[in-house]
């Protein structure tokens, strides 16, 4: 009878610490649980935050490229050409600058440097002749269009469903396709020393994303 008492009380102690472990252990999962949506929140909201820097400083430098290019052949038959993918540019820039104010974003630290580096750039390929120009175009829309790509492939990896800014990407890349477009049809591939010349525009483009990404 004794043995049966003990016995007893022992599965009742036993279901009691049974009971107290599993209480624990989901307050333990539930809490796993919360800690990992807030470092997923987290997560997308520095994705946002990157692509947001980093499309405000491009946009930025692409729109000095072209008033480069038009400082030189602003009074040519190939003017009207630039000032038009020019005000395409500054459109963009406006909606970023809409973007980086609304979604409290820092800009790039960079921009000074993106100033004068995209101006100069501009500047000095259209000095080389309208070509090189041209080529300059082809060479940073093509970085900038697969880099916005790249974004859109991010941003549904993320599962981030930001409608405003996913459309954003889609119809500025959409239009640095035709920019690239352009510049082949005006003759970007005569220029001098074309291919070097455009593997260097398009690494110091790479550079440039890769930086005002982080800086």
């Amino acid at each position: 009878m004794n043995n049966l008492i003990k016995s007893t009380n022992f599965l009742k102690k036993t279901n009691i610490i049974r009971s107290y472990c599993t209480k624990n252990n989901n307050n333990t999962t539930s809490k796993n649980v919360h800690l990992n949506n807030i470092e997923k929140e987290k997560l997308k909201r520095e994705i946002i935050e990157r692509i947001i820097r980093v499309d405000h400083a491009g946009e930025f430098g692409a729109a000095r490229i072209y008033e480069g290019q038009l400082a030189v052949l602003g009074n040519t038959k190939e003017g009207p050409l630039i000032r038009e993918m020019a005000d395409q540019e500054k459109e963009h820039q406006a909606k970023f600058n809409q973007l980086i104010y609304e979604k409290r974003v820092r800009p790039t630290v960079l921009s000074p440097i993106w100033n004068i580096a995209g101006f100069g750039l501009g500047y000095v390929s259209a000095l080389m002749g309208k070509e090189a120009a041209m080529a300059v175009t082809v060479a940073v829309e093509t970085v900038i269009s697969d880099h916005y790509n790249d974004q859109l492939r991010q941003l549904n990896d993320a599962g981030i469903d930001d409608k405003e800014l996913k459309e954003t990407i889609k119809k500025f890349r959409d239009d640095e396709l035709e920019h690239m477009h352009i510049g082949i049809e005006h003759d970007a591939e005569l220029a001098p020393l074309y291919k070097p010349f455009s593997e260097l525009v398009k690494v110091g483009t790479k550079t440039a994303i890769w930086l005002s990404t982080r800086v």
